[in-house]
């Protein structure tokens, strides 16, 4: 993954979903909702346990973008239009989320 290196993001919300294009030509696409539930911040998940905040009920089905950054080289920040803006995603965290 060291050598792969994001080319492009298309934030496709007609069909609520993300998708990242890479150096190699691939593509990774990731639905909003499930990107929204893997937040790793720390309103989302326990910083000393590791133990899961969020509960997935309270985000719509139908959750979408208000705004995308670019964080630094290695990764977005998304805000969400429920509300929650403080997560960061990795470029490797997008891979690893739209690989599983």
């Amino acid at each position: 993954m060291s050598a792969l290196t994001p080319v492009g993001i298309d934030l496709q919300d007609s069909q609520d979903r993300i998708k990242v294009s890479w150096s190699d030509g691939t593509d990774t696409v990731v639905p909003y909702r499930e990107l929204r539930l893997k937040c790793r911040c720390a309103v989302c998940v326990d910083e000393m346990t590791g133990k899961p905040l969020l509960d997935p009920a309270t985000v719509p089905l139908g959750i979408g973008v208000a705004s995308c950054d670019e964080v630094g080289l290695y990764g977005i920040q998304i805000s969400w239009t429920d509300g929650h803006s403080t997560g960061i995603y990795t470029w490797a965290r997008i891979k690893e989320i739209g690989d599983a």
